[in-house]
């Protein structure tokens, strides 16, 4: 193992880098998961990439975050603390993320979280996500209950679909004027503001995506107008997480994401999967939407999601929608 990553683990630097060292870091860990990770260093020998060549994150191949579908995604071998699974229906296959240490999970959510939103026991937290808490093994649903613990209101707590018990709660919580987040999966935050539109003042609302074949899908603006409009908001806040990741981004509204600093985005040209867009032209660069996690340490710190976006030259990105099959030639590589 390379020293310099042995001491990165051990000492912590993932979660206290800073931007200046970022690149380094994440050549280290590049280095690591090549020799300590088969099915990475599989696809980078398909791809004949000499590791000890790159010098610049854009240069470092980005996997398919399908193959989590595929294939165990590991960095050297361990037994799963355990392993998040992504949503889906009886007809498809789940992401499953194989976590070596819960502890590097939580250390990133926790440190995240307090960074755009400071400490949890200063907000009521409310989770609405019900199709979260029908099956097992889901990262949202842990990061939200453990959230919920650290604040210690005796209100915060998870809402499957008690709409009157959630809208008596709110309306209490106001008129107390008490910080609350409420986050929730898509459907569901639009179906409860159909039914109990109110005004919010002391409430922030947090979408985390997702109809999962409950509604109509329609674009994020339009579902935070919806929301806007029904809770007499100016915003709406949104979290980008997914199975894969161990970090988030957060956005407190207009659909512009930012990252904690071990977290960066990147642009890759949607008609090749291999080319890093380096020129913002007019004021941002459009096209798919590559993840670095640091915190990855021991699955693939470096994704190519399926996800389209702008990124911005302070770092920021705007999620465009998903992209079509069209742009993940990639993964063909591992099938041949």
């Amino acid at each position: 193992m390379n020293t310099s990553v042995k001491n990165i683990i051990a000492q912590d630097k993932v979660f206290s880098v800073e931007e200046e060292y970022f690149t380094a870091l994440a050549i280290d860990i590049f280095q690591f998961q090549h020799q300590f990770n088969p099915v990475y260093r599989q696809y980078c020998d398909l791809l004949k990439i000499d590791p000890s060549k790159i010098k610049q994150i854009e240069k470092i191949p980005f996997l398919p975050i399908r193959f989590f579908k595929s294939h165990q995604v590991m960095t050297t071998d361990f037994t799963p603390a355990i392993t998040f699974e992504s949503s889906g229906t009886s007809q498809t296959v789940n992401s499953k993320h194989f976590v070596k240490e819960i502890s590097l999970y939580s250390k990133s959510f926790n440190e995240t979280f307090r960074l755009f939103y400071g400490d949890p026991s200063q907000w009521c937290i409310i989770a609405l996500l019900p199709s979260y808490l029908e099956r097992k093994n889901s990262s949202l649903v842990m990061m939200a209950d453990e959230l919920i613990k650290q604040s210690g209101h005796p209100k915060s707590g998870f809402n499957l679909n008690e709409w009157h018990q959630l809208d008596k709660n709110l309306k209490e919580l106001e008129s107390q004027q008490q910080k609350t987040i409420l986050i929730g999966v898509t459907f569901a935050l639009l179906d409860f503001a159909e039914q109990f539109p109110q005004p919010l003042k002391y409430t922030t609302i947090m979408e985390t995506g997702g109809m999962k074949g409950r509604r109509e899908e329609i674009t994020r603006g339009q579902v935070h107008e919806i929301l806007c409009k029904q809770f007499d908001l100016e915003k709406i806040h949104s979290e980008y997480g997914m199975t894969e990741l161990l970090s988030q981004a957060y956005s407190y509204g207009e659909g512009i994401f930012n990252c904690p600093p071990w977290m960066k985005i990147l642009m890759r040209e949607e008609d090749d999967p291999f080319a890093i867009h380096s020129s913002y032209g007019d004021r941002f660069i459009r096209g798919a939407i590559n993840c670095i996690d640091l915190a990855n340490i021991y699955s693939c710190s470096f994704l190519a999601t399926e996800d389209a976006g702008k990124l911005f030259p302070d770092g920021s990105f705007e999620l465009l929608g998903r992209l079509d099959n069209s742009d993940i030639r990639g993964c063909s590589l591992l099938t041949l």
